[in-house]
């Protein structure tokens, strides 16, 4: 039996939640094209951000460590693939449109600087001076509807609107400044916000224990931990030690988390009265969320892992090399505009404005795409970043 789109079409009608976003009734794409007869429109999404250059380059952008680390910790992609499946597993749970929800996680990183925060950080402390503060997900945004060339008849990846009001409203807990939106946006792209948070939570403890950055004595202290902990021991008969521990405990605190989420979710659709997408757009409070008591664990562990892991002595060193670059990049490339690839010259001479444009170069670079570039041109000195 071969499904084409609108068996799909009506199939989504009849399995997902009055309030899941359907394929059929999307709002669209900003320049019209011709429907593809085999896929949905959030299908054809998902397939255009995999093959744009904006999400290869992921796999070579820090999300904590740095790649000479180590090959096994999280970089940009990884973290991304680990939202997508985090996002995927909800929606199905909530009989949401999976394919919306995978879309959005697959591109919320895009526009993600190399090195991470800290990367963002030395940006966007530039282009405020130039009045154009740098934010990632303003960037993710721009980076589908201008910046990627991948088609003859306009720019951009021409996403349907459903994908980039999820982009643009993409917030996570670490995400500063906040933006106060006038609706939320659907449920499916909140779902993805949460999803994120999941992850990286997850995957940074993994990476800070393997990395030895904090030990399990650190983590002992909070409820939520010690319960994964005991769940995972109670799963298995052979004592788990090492990094089989470390995984198992990790996995049964994932699930514990998307549990909570789904549950306290289905209890927000009812408490809300959600029937349908603008229910939840027109809603006083985000429907997807956490219970409040489980809020408040993941709250003292994330503070936890802002101290111990992301300000640890060992990653702020190398990030702050990472900030420093940046800045050194777009100072050389400001002063002298032809170290600027030949495309790049050509759009400042025809009317672009120069920091917009070396923003974008320098905010697509790999880390060691931009270390390459920073030797070219400083040769060893300037910010010690290792060879």
């Amino acid at each position: 039996m071969i499904l084409k789109r609108q068996q799909l079409e009506k199939n989504e009608e009849k399995i997902l939640a009055p309030y899941a976003c359907k394929s059929a009734k999307s709002l669209g794409r900003n320049y019209k094209e011709k429907e593809d007869e085999n896929r949905i429109a959030f299908q054809r999404d998902r397939d255009r951000i995999i093959h744009s250059k904006s999400f290869r380059r992921l796999q070579e952008k820090t999300q904590v460590f740095v790649a000479y680390e180590g090959d096994h910790y999280r970089n940009r992609l990884t973290h991304t693939m680990e939202v997508s499946q985090i996002s995927r597993d909800v929606a199905r749970e909530l009989g949401l449109n999976e394919d919306l929800a995978e879309a959005i996680a697959l591109a919320h990183d895009l526009g993600h600087t190399p090195f991470g925060h800290f990367g963002e950080q030395a940006l966007n402390k530039i282009m405020v001076k130039f009045g154009a503060p740098f934010e990632h997900n303003n960037q993710s945004r721009r980076i589908v509807e201008l910046i990627e060339k991948l088609y003859p008849d306009f720019p951009g990846l021409n996403l349907t609107k459903e994908v980039i009001d999820g982009l643009i409203k993409h917030q996570t807990a670490y995400d500063q400044p906040k933006t106060k939106f006038e609706t939320f946006p659907h449920l499916e792209a909140q779902i993805v916000n949460l999803a994120d948070s999941i992850a990286y939570i997850n995957h940074d403890i993994d990476d800070g224990l393997r990395g030895k950055i904090f030990e399990f004595s650190d983590l002992n202290k909070f409820p939520l931990w010690k319960k994964a902990a005991a769940a995972a021991k109670k799963s298995h008969k052979k004592e788990l030690e090492g990094g089989v521990l470390r995984s198992r405990v990790i996995s049964k605190l994932i699930s514990l988390m998307i549990d909570d989420l789904v549950k306290q979710t289905e209890k927000n659709i009812k408490k809300y009265k959600i029937r349908k997408v603008e229910d939840v757009k027109k809603c006083k409070a985000a429907v997807a969320s956490f219970s409040k008591s489980f809020e408040e664990e993941i709250v003292k562990i994330r503070d936890f892992l802002m101290k111990k892991f992301y300000m640890s002595p060992r990653i702020k060193e190398r990030m702050e090399m990472g900030m420093q670059t940046i800045e050194k990049l777009f100072e050389a490339y400001f002063g002298d505009t032809k170290l600027l690839p030949p495309k790049l010259q050509h759009w400042i001479e025809t009317g672009e404005r120069r920091a917009i444009v070396i923003k974008d170069y320098i905010a697509g670079m790999t880390d060691s795409y931009a270390e390459r570039e920073h030797r070219k041109i400083y040769g060893n000195k300037g910010t010690g970043v290792p060879l």
